[in-house]
């Protein structure tokens, strides 16, 4: 190989590793990336999740504000064997790395159907926009910190979620608000569990007077229906004064949904949905929002009724699934004027309902609409990112040791990592160069026999041009370039024998001159082994004094604290001991390597070797060609 190719093939092989270095440092920036907005490394696992209220999502222009947001956990975003079987180890980040989020779990089922219902509280739900936050999970030692009443806000009066066995339904928010009589559990919800209306048996509600309405009171009231039939008539929601005339409902009437809200004296007020509910869709979200001057009807996010006014004062408990007690037998007093029910004879609810969500404060109207693209069928609110796994650099034992190494042993690593570095560069330089080398005299050889045939009455027959500029790499072609330069001068120079035959003097110089070659072309071959033999018995020494020095240290630090604790010493040693496994990593790859190449090398020379004996044999057993000698004469 000339100076020239072996620079060519040395600039390749910096420029291979220059490459794997910037990879591998854009992999360590990344993983330091991670580590350094990664929430906390006990935590072996995160998953971006993006609320995407915008165009390629939900498409809510309208205001959503603090919202409880359903993440579903299904077979196809989440591995459930990496969590805890309970998922106690859940923990949900907002977008900062560092706001831990409330969140509570309404279903985990890991281990049978591997779906998981959790509500997570978002600050602030941006329209129009994505809104990112992280899940986090992977740790068998985190503590169950699921918090169902700080998941919503003071203004969330009651939540009711229905659970897989029947009894009270329970309240998730900060107030309690369990049901008094019990409910018929339903597999078949909405979100999951829902519960079965069958029109016999309403749900009764607290008589507290958190669910109490005051005249003009905000409030926001919301459930998923599924009628049976979807054009019956049916009271979802009652509530009525002690005095028996001034009443809220909300219900059905041939299908459309209505809410009424009837004073003690005055006119009614009465919102109608323009259009029964289609009976082919199943479920449907039903949204009343009452203000100081209006009442509002929402179905599936979108508002199909209004009707101007306010609640009325009303001290009585709420009944779900149909009308309260005292509905039938109240006689408005004199001066009032009732409005006529919805329905001929308010009746009670007959179907499958999902999610009760009672509040007293107007929730945005873009709520409702994320509430139908979150928790309904549509489901394209969340956005699953590609999940993280934290790098072990910056976690768990070797998180511990990295963190635990003391400056001289940062200095001896970084030696080391250069060594490996420059064992590694002369590694590939080395396969470049032997591997040509050894191509090329294979090439050489199959070029050779074929001239020998072309002009068998020659001994040293020359390459043709085009040939030679092929084979310049090969070591062979050199050895035989100088055998042939060596017979040619004594042609020239008339210093071959009467009989055309070369002196034996002449012979011991030809062969001088292609040992001589040869051993240029060990040289060649052997260039840079010196490093590779540095770092074979170098490496280990080096590692080893860095782990001498730490734990010098490491006792030094122990006696001026003057106290022996096994917690506070066993990460020092062991940080230690990484120089004499990093002086490995050094050592042991570049012994293999040394190793293979010096093989390779050795059976290269034994092949020039032989190949020196041949020609020089050939030379003196015959005749150095009849133009051969005319060139001579």
């Amino acid at each position: 190989m000339t100076g020239r190719n072996l620079r060519s093939a040395l600039r390749r092989a910096v420029l291979m590793a220059a490459l794997v270095l910037a990879m591998a440092g854009a992999g360590m920036a990344h993983a330091m990336a991670a580590s350094g907005d990664w929430w906390n490394g006990d935590w072996q696992y995160r998953v971006r999740i993006d609320a995407d209220a915008a165009a390629t999502g939900a498409n809510i222009a309208e205001p959503i504000g603090r919202t409880a947001v359903l993440v579903k956990l299904t077979q196809g975003n989440f591995k459930f064997e990496q969590a805890k079987d309970d998922g106690s180890d859940l923990r949900f980040v907002a977008a900062d790395g560092k706001t831990l989020l409330h969140y509570h779990v309404e279903m985990w089922d890991g281990l049978l159907n591997q779906v998981a219902l959790i509500w997570v509280d978002v600050p602030d739900l941006a329209p129009s926009a994505t809104t990112g936050f992280y899940m986090y999970w992977g740790n068998a030692k985190a503590p169950n910190i699921a918090d169902p009443a700080s998941t919503y806000d003071d203004t969330q009066l009651l939540v009711w979620h229905f659970g897989p066995t029947r009894g009270l339904p329970h309240d998730s928010t900060q107030y309690k608000l369990d049901g008094l009589t019990t409910a018929t559990p339903e597999q078949a919800g909405e979100i999951g569990w829902g519960a079965r209306l069958d029109g016999t048996a309403p749900i009764k509600l607290a008589d507290n007077k958190l669910l109490h309405l005051t005249a003009g009171q905000p409030l926001t009231w919301q459930i998923w229906v599924s009628p049976t039939p979807a054009t019956q008539t049916g009271v979802l929601y009652d509530q009525r004064d002690t005095g028996g005339v001034a009443d809220f409902q909300i219900g059905l009437a041939a299908g459309v949904p209505y809410a009424q809200a009837t004073p003690a004296s005055g006119a009614a007020v009465l919102a109608r949905a323009g259009a029964a509910l289609d009976p082919k869709s199943g479920w449907h979200l039903l949204t009343v929002t009452a203000s100081a001057t209006a009442l509002d009807v929402y179905v599936d996010g979108a508002k199909l009724g209004e009707a101007p006014g306010a609640l009325p004062d009303i001290n009585g408990a709420p009944t779900l699934g149909g009308a309260a007690a005292a509905a039938a037998a109240a006689t408005p007093p004199p001066g009032a004027a009732a409005a006529p029910p919805p329905a001929a004879a308010p009746a009670n609810f007959i179907g499958l309902i999902d999610e009760l969500e009672i509040s007293n404060a107007l929730r945005p109207a873009g709520a409702a609409q994320l509430a139908v693209h979150d928790q309904g069928v549509l489901n394209n609110v969340l956005k699953f990112a590609a999940p993280e796994q934290t790098s072990s650099f910056s976690s768990g034992y070797i998180g511990i040791l990295l963190h635990s190494i003391t400056p001289d042993a940062e200095v001896v690593i970084g030696i080391l990592m250069v060594m490996m570095l420059i064992s590694w560069l002369v590694m590939g330089n080395r396969a470049i160069v032997v591997g040509s080398t050894r191509g090329a005299n294979k090439r050489f050889l199959q070029v050779l026999r074929a001239t020998f045939r072309a002009n068998a009455r020659e001994i040293m027959p020359a390459l043709s041009p085009e040939d030679a500029k092929k084979l310049r790499n090969s070591g062979l072609f050199k050895l035989y370039e100088t055998g042939y330069r060596e017979v040619h001068d004594r042609l020239q120079g008339g210093r071959c024998l009467p009989d055309g035959t070369i002196a034996p003097q002449s012979l011991a110089a030809i062969r001088s001159a292609m040992d001589g070659q040869m051993v240029r072309e060990q040289q060649k071959l052997n260039n840079l082994m010196v490093l590779l033999t540095i770092a074979i018995s170098g490496g280990p020494f080096i590692g080893l004094l860095g782990t001498v020095i730490g734990v010098m240290i490491t006792f030094a630090a122990i006696a001026a604290a003057g106290d022996v604790n096994v917690n506070s010493i066993a990460p020092g040693i062991a940080a230690a001991l990484l120089a004499t496994v990093a002086g490995l990593s050094v050592a042991i790859p570049s012994l293999f390597g040394y190793n293979y190449f010096q093989t390779r090398i050795k059976e290269t020379m034994s092949e020039m070797a032989v190949f020196v004996d041949e020609i020089v044999t050939r030379i003196a057993e015959g005749n150095v060609g009849i133009d051969s000698r005319q060139a001579g004469e």
